[in-house]
């Protein structure tokens, strides 16, 4: 499918905001549901994007920045999937191509993310000079600078698949040899899991390990989706502030801080 130069246009330039609200974070275009279904909507693919975009968002559910952990890049995997859904002219057919190619491409955006980041420090430095000097509108203009290096994120390689033949891409993404992708997804995995115990270090308490420890019982024992965890962990904070009402705050000596022990201790 050959796109037309306004489409090109608008879908490098929804790439390009897709990147910003990556660090923003404020109008959600980096979600996948939201920038498939834009790229859907320009390029006259909406109904088949829009699926692709449910499915990834389904998927992405669980990738967040936690501690020093960076999740996968969510806003590449969708742009560039999408791109490639619209290239290749299948529609509803090629949804399922499109998402087996979003996890190798979010790996990828996950690159691309600590590269800029990495160019960051240096623009951060030279804030700190700016500010030393009193120059507030050096201090603005690199600022922006810097979260336009986050848009260039997404809008470089979405510009380079408009050009490249999708067929292309998928060869290259086979030739990556088995080793690399399960040796990129192991080290994912393994720093993921160093950031949860470090945000687990800062918060453990007695009050939060009941929660924790039900929390993976239940997620390692039960085939329960993601929205069935997050229904059960606010029911359980539901509980939790009800008991928090009920304890008595007026009496010094039971008020431990523990609503469940004060209530215990009442009785």
């Amino acid at each position: 499918m050959t796109l037309s130069f306004f489409a090109v246009i608008l879908v490098i330039f929804i790439a390009f905001v897709a990147g910003i609200e990556g660090i923003l974070d404020q109008f959600q275009f980096h979600q996948p549901l939201v920038s498939c279904s834009l790229i859907g909507l320009v390029t006259g693919n909406l109904e088949a994007c829009v699926v692709l975009g449910g499915t990834l968002q389904m998927i992405v559910l669980g990738w967040a920045n936690i501690g020093a952990a960076v999740a996968p890049d969510a806003a590449l995997a969708a742009v560039a999937s999408a791109i490639i859904l619209a290239l290749g002219g299948q529609g509803i057919d090629g949804v399922s191509t499109a998402i087996a190619l979003a996890i190798p491409l979010a790996v990828a955006g996950l690159f691309l993310t600590m590269l800029v980041r990495t160019l960051a420090v240096s623009i951060v430095h030279m804030m700190d000079t700016a500010a030393e000097q009193g120059n507030i509108k050096k201090i603005e203009l690199l600022q922006m600078l810097a979260i336009a290096m986050q848009g260039l994120r997404i809008a470089i390689p979405a510009t380079a698949l408009l050009f490249i033949p999708s067929q292309t891409v998928v060869e290259i993404l086979n030739f990556m040899p088995k080793w690399l992708t399960e040796g990129m997804a192991i080290g994912g995995g393994m720093v993921v899991a160093v950031g949860y115990a470090m945000v687990i270090n800062m918060m453990a308490n007695k009050e939060v390990w009941p929660f924790f420890i039900i929390g993976f019982v239940v997620a390692a024992l039960s085939q329960l989706t993601l929205i069935s965890l997050g229904a059960l962990g606010v029911a359980l904070a539901i509980i939790y502030l009800n008991l928090s009402e009920r304890s008595n705050p007026t009496n010094d000596r039971h008020n431990s801080g523990d609503p469940l022990d004060d209530i215990l201790n009442d009785y």
